[in-house]
């Protein structure tokens, strides 16, 4: 072959490989790349915020928590650790860097076998967070250098590092800095220090083997090696330096929305999304993708205090059920309750029957899987809610049991014993039977029988012959007055003024009015509580009537909903629902009689806790101990408890009078009140109801006439 035909055939192949190769990198970055739309917007998911009424996050919803913030937000410390650390030359490349790379590219040749040089820039990581999967190989290698070029294109370089930042995976779920320096140190990312933005700056490159949970020591010196290339690159000074290496790593437990965390106020996050989830869907917003804001009703310190209030009494008052009950006086129920558990179970649901008998039998002899079932069903759990009744704006919730919340992991979606139980109010009840009494003529200091008492129904002739209580007088001859009987919640009190002087039929419309949706009885044993079973939370709210001179405004978690960007999704209308129930002197007289209750009543034990404001309320105990109640309210505040077992076979019996609701439920009340009117932050301020019962109104309206008729006769 001539010199001339070899440098031809060799022309020739260059150009058809050189062809090829270009049809190849046309062929790649011709499909899978972002347009031009996406690149300008691209999809990410972030997530949800749950803000308090007093501007706190209490929590997210999220598929992948991530929180946006502008970079002029964001700690320079990390930026600069950033930089220091990922890419040097970021602010003079053109989004790769070509020195970097063909040292990565030359050490591979050399030694084939060496661990991969890191090569990519903060755009291409960007641009391989946002837009391409991680897999290792050469499409995708050439379809991140494409990206990386068009972002480049696109963005200014502060724009690319604000984007890196809320992107990026530093562990535990954390996406973003603002969620990471909130998951890790618990605080605003703005705050954090050189040496926390360090740690989080060195977690980018494996976050699960350099997060100080796996090894303290390898994460040590990796943050300290992110100082050190700050300092090498200037960004700190040495004393910064010298500092920030000797302070010790110190991070929270826990992952971003785990159990460990967010946990404020589950039960009434848990309610939003099931009671705004439909309303967003059908707006076309994502609750987990979107961003959105959703400024809530709950007050975070009003929270705290529910909180506290319900751990210390309960584990008080465990451990005393716990010292009490025995189950070996009650083998056949824990016979029962564990064949249950077993039936329950996902290893016996998911097995072939055939195998079904065998694993019953194994799990009958695990001593751990029976404690837990055990341990869970004498568990006392427990719902609270604490409302503004004049506006209906729910303030604080707690949902079930501290100590199931901390056993269980799936607790934050457990069920809500204030909105998804149903339960006998006892003589919660009572006031309801009062009111109607009171309406159809009766005064507070009339007198009636308190003695045993018989009832037979003029139409079927059923007898009715209710329990005497522990404040029932013993015999028809005693006569006590309907504030006393309130005062004492004595049952044959209550059974004669529902027979006598209302009806089960006008008690029952009353409560419908009030709000209550449950299925009604209208019967005479409505009086004691037993004429079906409410929802915590529908009972609490019909107290409303007595606390709000007789109007009932429904409850309501959320004031406005926003997306990522600020455009109002959704707002509350100005006022409530509001419902006309009850004649304003009546609800003035019945505060007035369950002020007494309070005082020295049924609910004493509360002034212990809670001594100077004026408080009205009522206890409720049912006939098997099983629920203990106590809802009442200020000038300002109603809040409402409900304690018991989530198995109705298992009751407060073991500790006598310790399960009723004045000593269960009351305390717990007196306890969060205290701390809310001693908080000089909060906005409530008034102490005293300030009412007057219809003969005392009356009397003053006799004494004005009178004078007005002598200042007439004066006049003239």
């Amino acid at each position: 072959m001539t010199p001339r035909n070899f440098l031809i055939l060799l022309i020739s192949i260059t150009v058809v490989v050189a062809v090829g190769i270009s049809i190849y990198f046309y062929s790649v970055i011709s499909t899978g790349l972002p347009s031009l739309q996406q690149l300008e917007n691209p999809e990410q998911m972030y997530a949800s915020q749950i803000m308090s009424s007093d501007d706190a996050t209490i929590d997210h919803f999220y598929m992948q928590r991530r929180v946006n913030l502008r970079l002029d937000q964001m700690p320079q410390s990390a930026v600069d650790a950033l930089i220091s650390t990922e890419d040097r030359k970021f602010y003079s490349h053109w989004g790769i860097d070509l020195d970097r790379l063909m040292k990565a590219v030359v050490k591979k040749v050399i030694n084939p076998f060496s661990r991969a040089e890191g090569a990519s820039t903060i755009t291409q990581q960007l641009a391989r967070n946002l837009f391409l999967d991680l897999s290792r190989n050469v499409e995708r290698k050439i379809r991140e250098a494409a990206v990386t070029v068009k972002i480049e294109d696109t963005y200014t370089k502060d724009e690319i590092l604000e984007m890196y930042l809320n992107t990026v995976n530093f562990g535990r779920g954390s996406y973003g800095i603002s969620v990471a320096a909130r998951t890790f140190f618990d605080k605003e990312a703005k705050d954090l220090s050189i040496a926390e933005s360090a740690y989080l700056i060195g977690l980018l490159k494996a976050p699960s083997r350099y997060d100080v949970r796996t090894d303290y020591n390898r994460s040590l010196r990796r943050r300290n090696l992110v100082l050190s290339m700050m300092l090498s690159q200037e960004k700190i000074s040495y004393s910064e330096y010298e500092k920030a290496i000797e302070t010790p790593i110190e991070v929270r437990e826990g992952n971003a929305g785990s159990v460990t965390e967010s946990m404020i106020a589950p039960h009434f996050v848990e309610s939003i999304r099931q009671n705004y989830s439909p309303f967003l869907k059908d707006k076309d917003y994502d609750l987990y993708k979107d961003g959105l804001i959703i400024y809530t009703t709950l007050n975070e310190r009003i929270q705290e205090y529910t909180n506290n209030a319900v751990s210390k009494h309960l584990a008080e008052y465990q451990e005393k059920f716990d010292n009490k009950w025995n189950w070996k006086y009650h083998k056949k129920l824990e016979a029962d309750i564990i064949s249950e558990a077993i039936r329950k179970s996902p290893e016996y649901r998911s097995a072939p029957k055939s195998e079904r008998e065998a694993i019953a039998k194994k799990l009958k002899k695990d001593t751990r899987f029976i404690d837990s079932v055990k341990n869970e069903k004498t568990t006392i759990q427990i719902g609270v809610v604490v409302i503004d009744p004049a506006s209906g704006a729910i303030l604080s919730m707690v949902g079930a049991s501290p100590q199931f919340m901390k056993q269980n992991s799936h607790s934050k979606h457990s069920l809500n014993h204030i909105t998804q139980i149903q339960r006998q109010p006892g003589s919660s009840m009572k006031p309801f039977i009062y009111s109607m009494a009171l309406k159809n003529g009766l005064y507070p200091t009339d007198s009636i029988g308190c003695g045993p008492f018989v009832y037979e129904d003029p139409i079927t002739k059923e007898i009715w012959a209710p329990r005497s209580g522990t404040n029932d007088c013993p015999d028809s001859s005693y006569k006590m007055t309907l504030a006393n009987g309130l005062r004492m919640s004595v049952n044959s009190v209550a059974a004669r003024l529902i027979t006598q002087y209302t009806s089960p039929s006008e008690v029952k419309d009353l409560l419908r009015k009030a709000g209550i949706a449950s299925p009604i009885q209208a019967v005479p044993a409505l009086a004691l509580g037993a004429g079906g079973e409410l929802v915590p939370m529908e009972l609490i709210s019909a107290f409303s009537i007595f606390a709000n001179d007789g109007y009932r405004v429904e409850p309501y978690y959320v004031n406005r909903i926003e997306d990522r960007n600020g455009n109002l999704i959704f707002r509350k209308k100005r006022t409530n629902k509001i419902y006309d129930v009850l004649d304003k002197e009546i609800a003035h007289e019945m505060t007035i009689m369950l002020q007494e209750v309070v005082n020295r009543g049924t609910a004493a034990r509360i002034r212990s806790y809670f001594p100077r404001i004026e408080a009205a309320g009522k206890t409720g105990t049912t006939n098997d101990n099983s629920d203990a109640w106590f809802i009442g309210y200020t000038p300002q505040l109603i809040c409402g408890i409900w304690v018991g077992f989530d198995d109705h076979r298992i009751n407060f019996n073991a500790i006598g009078n310790d399960g009723q609701g004045g000593r269960l439920a009351g305390p717990i009340w007196g306890m969060i009140m205290n701390n809310i009117y001693e908080d000089e932050k909060l906005p409530y301020k008034q102490t005293a109801f300030g009412y007057k019962t219809r003969k005392e109104l009356d009397s003053l309206s006799k004494l004005q006439r009178e004078v007005g008729q002598y200042l007439d006769i004066i006049n003239n």
